[in-house]
């Protein structure tokens, strides 16, 4: 026995149409000088932090480390997304890539705060003696280079996890800065070392839970979740609630990447099915969702996909 069913899917971009969009092309060049501008101000912190015994100043080097980290991993998952290949067994091309950035992101700013505490345990006890001088130039021209890193990342942070994991860290970075200038001035005026330990210690725990939230939020693609700005019991209701439609099932939404939501859907309909599958489609457009894939079946119609228990 034949049964009747049109499958259909928005006309939304495909995977293929985003793989050289404009606002790829336009991450593209921030990331390429905010590279440039943390590595000069990587290797200055670093240099000083050694040199005068601060723990403040290699922290911060040490996020500005993962800084050049994240921004190189983030525009190789830009520059994958918007040139490598798809084939037949890599359907949605590259755009995963940013997703695992982010999650390493999380991991090397987590792997950064427990050395950074580490290091202050350590020297507890040894009454450090810190210039405060040297530390004060370095985190000025530190926390410069931040704001202007910032400043040229800040628009692709909404819309993308690689451009939001790198913006994070350098915003860290700026927290530090600004840690480790009043440090210096504290040690430079009471000569109290200890001043470059506490502000260590506080600029590990301040990043700790936006490296958690980034490792979740990327967490959350890889497990294919519902995207969190998505009311998918609404979304079922606005489709059940269709005149054409008798019987929603088989629902799934998730993301492929951030930005980059997509939906499937088996409806049953005794009416036009053309008429319903236009009607579904409207309704995921509505909902932000350009790129849904649609089936309609007549009711019963072999009805295998109702009981499936994912």
């Amino acid at each position: 026995m034949s049964t009747e069913k049109e499958h259909g899917h928005s006309h939304g971009p495909t995977a293929a149409d985003l793989v050289g969009d404009a606002a790829t092309r336009r991450r593209i060049w921030p990331m390429v000088v905010s590279l440039g501008i943390i590595g000069v101000f990587f290797v200055v912190e670093l240099v000083a932090g050694l040199m005068f015994g601060s723990l403040a100043l290699v922290a911060d080097a040490g996020h500005m480390a993962t800084d050049l980290v994240a921004l190189s991993m983030g525009l190789a998952a830009l520059l994958l997304a918007r040139h490598g290949s798809l084939s037949d067994g890599r359907s949605f091309g590259w755009y995963r890539a940013e997703v695992f950035t982010a999650v390493v992101n999380a991991i090397l700013l987590l792997g950064v705060g427990a050395y950074v505490l580490y290091e202050a345990i350590e020297r507890l006890g040894t009454d450090p003696d810190v210039p405060g001088g040297p530390m004060i130039i370095v985190a000025v021209l530190g926390l410069i280079a931040n704001i202007v890193v910032m400043y040229l990342l800040r628009a692709d942070v909404e819309d993308s996890l690689a451009v939001r994991g790198a913006y994070l860290e350098v915003l860290a970075d700026a927290v530090g800065s600004v840690g480790v200038l009043i440090a210096g001035v504290i040690a430079m005026t009471t000569g109290w070392g200890y001043a470059d330990l506490i502000v260590a210690v506080f600029i590990a725990l301040w990043v700790v839970p936006r490296a958690l939230k980034l490792a979740f939020d990327a967490l959350k693609i890889l497990n294919q979740q519902a995207p969190a700005s998505l009311d998918l019991p609404a979304l079922r209701a606005e489709l059940e609630q269709l005149p054409e439609v008798q019987n929603v099932h088989d629902l799934h939404v998730w993301s492929v990447t951030s930005g980059m939501d997509v939906a499937t859907v088996h409806l049953s309909s005794t009416g036009d099915h053309c008429a319903a599958l236009t009607a579904a489609q409207r309704v995921f457009a509505e909902h932000g969702l350009s790129h849904a894939t649609v089936q309609v079946e007549k009711p019963g119609a072999d009805g295998q996909c109702e009981s499936l228990t994912w």
